[in-house]
């Protein structure tokens, strides 16, 4: 898989009925993934989008969620910028220059889900998300 960008959006509690609306915009496919599919099914938002993607006929790939109860939602601050791919040196260094006097928001590391992960804030305060593919198998 090659590296790459796309807009993650971030919602307060609408990411599902905003991902079905663009795949009607767009087509494609969508995959969602819920809080409670990873944790604790009955807790308060579990049936919240933790991650979904729209990948379109066209090439297009639209990433979304929604913001987990207990963190802030601030609309207009919404969107990240989205770096994704298995080359993991590449993105391992994206992630070092795009930290360079930036503020890492969480750190680049290894998830629930198998992945690496990471958040941070450039230094002109555009938001970005690293995700580093886990190899099969691991």
């Amino acid at each position: 898989m090659v590296s790459r960008l796309n807009p993650y959006i971030s919602f307060s509690d609408n990411a599902r009925a905003a991902l079905e609306f663009y795949r009607d915009v767009f087509g494609g496919t969508l995959t969602v993934s819920t809080f409670g599919e990873f944790g604790d099914k009955e807790a308060a938002g579990a049936d919240l989008v933790m991650h979904g993607m729209l990948e379109s006929p066209s090439g297009f790939t639209l990433m979304a969620a929604d913001t987990p109860p207990g963190m802030e939602y601030a609309p207009g601050s919404s969107i990240s910028v989205s770096l994704s791919g298995d080359d993991a040196d590449e993105l391992r260094g994206y992630w070092e220059k795009l930290t360079a006097g930036g503020v890492v928001t969480v750190p680049l590391e290894k998830q629930m889900w198998g992945d690496e992960f990471g958040m941070c804030l450039d230094r002109f305060g555009v938001a970005w998300m690293v995700n580093i593919t886990a190899a099969a198998g691991q």
